[in-house]
Order: C-alpha cells, then sequence, then structure tokens
C-alpha cells in the first residue's frame, strides 16, 4: 500500500529523575487516571537538559542545577492515553535541585512511588523503577 505509514509515532519526551529514601517523585497531570514522571515535551530549539529544568520548574516547582543532569536510561513503551500502536521515547536525567518540591500548573497530585506500586503509573514510569529499583535506586 502506497502512503500509508507502517511505523507507529513516536513521542519524544525528557523526564527529571528524582529519588528521595528509595523512591520515585512521581506527578499526577490535570486528567489523567496514572501517575508520571516530571517531564515533557521540548519546545522548539530546547536542549534536553533545557527542557528538563523547564518542566521540573513548572511541574514541581524547582530549578535544576545546571552541570548537574546525568542520563539514566532512556525508556522506549507503549504511550498511555494516546492513539494505539503510539509509542515514547523518553530520556530520563537526574539533576540536583533548588527549591521545595509542589505541584504546580496542570499538577493534581504528588507522590513517593517503589517497586511494590509501580502499577499506579504509566507503562513508561513502571519500565523506569524496573530500571531504577535493579540498579538498587529505588526499593
Amino acid at each position: 500500500m502506497f502512503g500509508t505509514s507502517t511505523t507507529p509515532p513516536v513521542i519524544d519526551a525528557l523526564a527529571w529523575v528524582h529519588v528521595r529514601d528509595g523512591l520515585l517523585l512521581c506527578v499526577r497531570p490535570e486528567g489523567r487516571d496514572l501517575l508520571y514522571v516530571p517531564g515533557g515535551k521540548r519546545e522548539s530549539g530546547e536542549s534536553d537538559e533545557d527542557a528538563v529544568a523547564r518542566e521540573a520548574f513548572e511541574e514541581v516547582s524547582v530549578r535544576l542545577r545546571p552541570g548537574t543532569f546525568r542520563l539514566v536510561t532512556v525508556v522506549d513503551e507503549v504511550a498511555h492515553a494516546q492513539a494505539p500502536g503510539t509509542r515514547v521515547r523518553m530520556s530520563c536525567y537526574t539533576a540536583e535541585h533548588d527549591g521545595a518540591i509542589a505541584a504546580d500548573h496542570e499538577i493534581t497530585e504528588l507522590a513517593w512511588v517503589g517497586h511494590a506500586d509501580r502499577a499506579r503509573c504509566a507503562p513508561a514510569v513502571r519500565r523506569l523503577i524496573e530500571v531504577l529499583h535493579t540498579e538498587g535506586a529505588v526499593r
């Protein structure tokens, strides 16, 4: 068939990974049924670090410190609440931060999630938790 793409759409996303006491910081955006990690899509011209820093500030009110970013993993998983076949490719970064974590903008809930509670999360976040648990960062 001509003109038909067989490649599923891929959402290019970025995320801030923040673990405290063996639990991963997760957020619930307004209108969503599962938890995500702070992050989102890059705006035109933004680097990964710029996008992650902007999203972390918008969603959880913290400023990420330049020079402290470290890529943890890149997750490729089925995208939650998107058209069938859509995948998300989520580049996950840690970074030190300044300020108190607080829900902001469209975020209606903050949660600290461990391996046992990963079913509360979107598929890409579940995969991230598996990686962090295997590394011993998340209990």
